[in-house]
């Protein structure tokens, strides 16, 4: 019996394999800072869940704005919260898979999805546009 590539790795790096990654659109993340029952998928099973600096800089703008209040939490507070690692994507590339998505005027919404594209991640959103454009296998409906 060939077991392939499987065999030769240890049982962390099949389990790391096997993990379901996460980038978590700005809402997604406003949900899970602050335990919505919406955000519960996302709180169970094996995910490495991500955030991305758009997503931050969104939230920036929205609590400057003051459509949003976080519990207690600053921006940075939240870019260091363990539930969830901030990734960092070469920019140049990230932008440029960005100027791809035409379909969509909203800034942060092309960031978060050239983001997740870029790393082969899925995108955990309730954002209806974002749903209906991402197949399933980049998407994480919530």
């Amino acid at each position: 019996m060939d077991l392939g590539l499987d065999a030769e790795r240890t049982p962390l790096q099949r389990a790391h394999a096997a993990a379901v990654v996460i980038l978590l659109d700005t809402n997604a993340l406003i949900w899970v800072e602050q335990a919505h029952p919406r955000a519960r998928e996302l709180a169970s099973g094996d995910k490495q869940l991500y955030i991305s600096p758009a997503s931050l800089l969104e939230l920036q703008i929205l609590m400057e704005s003051g459509r949003v209040r976080l519990r207690g939490a600053s921006v940075s507070d939240l870019a260091r919260h363990p539930r969830w690692l901030l990734d960092d994507p070469p920019a140049a590339a990230w932008f440029d898979r960005a100027l791809e998505l035409g379909w969509t005027r909203d800034p942060f919404d092309r960031l978060l999805v050239a983001h997740a594209r870029m790393r082969r991640w899925r995108l955990a959103t309730s954002d209806t546009q974002l749903l209906d454009r991402l197949s399933e296998r980049e998407r994480l409906a919530l």
